[in-house]
């Protein structure tokens, strides 16, 4: 089981790396140097003299995240944050824990295209492109399915066992925006008229809303 996980998330990986979306970079790598000062997009590189294994290195991708929260879902991602050595390599990966009936609410990673490799149990998928069109699909083990970059998009597990999947995305910082949390609980909270209008609410559902989703509440 340990091979073939380590197997599915290197494949993962090269597949996310021919999609790459940020810049190239100039030399064979460039450590982040979170300490630096210097505001620049993305991290300042280390002296190169002062990096090692470390800096590209990380485990326990091998472990199951706690799905013990109201949405029955886990994510640990490896980014640039926890890995240095990605920095400008334009890719970074993560595992997805699902209990059953778990999910993951509809989001986007508005820096990286995501593909997705399940491992075990059953997903299922989902989409919305640029013209409202939904595009779904149920997973079973091994399936493979990418989230265009930027696009909201959805996982649920609708099997009775755990679901455990990697993905690889196309950024060594993809972000990850929850749309119902972006919506209903921005600090400062969106105009409760605005969201009225915009969801043809009143607004007393509106501020219901804001209320589950505020900061004191998201978790």
């Amino acid at each position: 089981m340990a091979a073939r996980f380590l197997l599915l998330a290197i494949l993962a990986l090269a597949s996310s790396h021919a999609l790459a979306s940020d810049p190239s970079q100039l030399q064979d790598f460039c450590v982040a140097d979170p300490g630096s000062n210097v505001f620049v997009n993305g991290f300042v590189c280390k002296d190169p003299k002062m990096a090692n294994a470390e800096d590209f290195f990380s485990s326990g991708l091998d472990k199951p995240g706690n799905t013990g929260n109201k949405l029955g879902s886990n994510v640990t991602l490896l980014d640039v944050t926890q890995i240095p050595g990605l920095n400008t390599l334009g890719i970074s990966v993560a595992r997805l824990d699902f209990a059953p009936y778990g999910f993951l609410p509809p989001h986007t990673h508005p820096r990286a295209t995501e593909l997705l490799t399940l491992l075990e149990g059953t997903l299922y998928v989902g989409f919305v492109a640029s013209n409202n069109q939904l595009f779904t699909k149920v997973l079973n083990k091994g399936d493979v399915f990418v989230f265009p970059q930027g696009l909201i998009h959805f996982q649920f597990n609708k099997g009775k066992t755990n679901a455990v999947a990697i993905s690889g995305l196309s950024s060594q910082n993809p972000g990850v925006i929850l749309v119902p949390n972006a919506v209903f609980g921005a600090n400062p909270p969106i105009s409760d008229d605005l969201l009225a209008k915009a969801f043809q609410l009143d607004k007393k559902t509106v501020d219901w809303l804001q209320a589950q989703f505020s900061m004191g509440n998201s978790n």
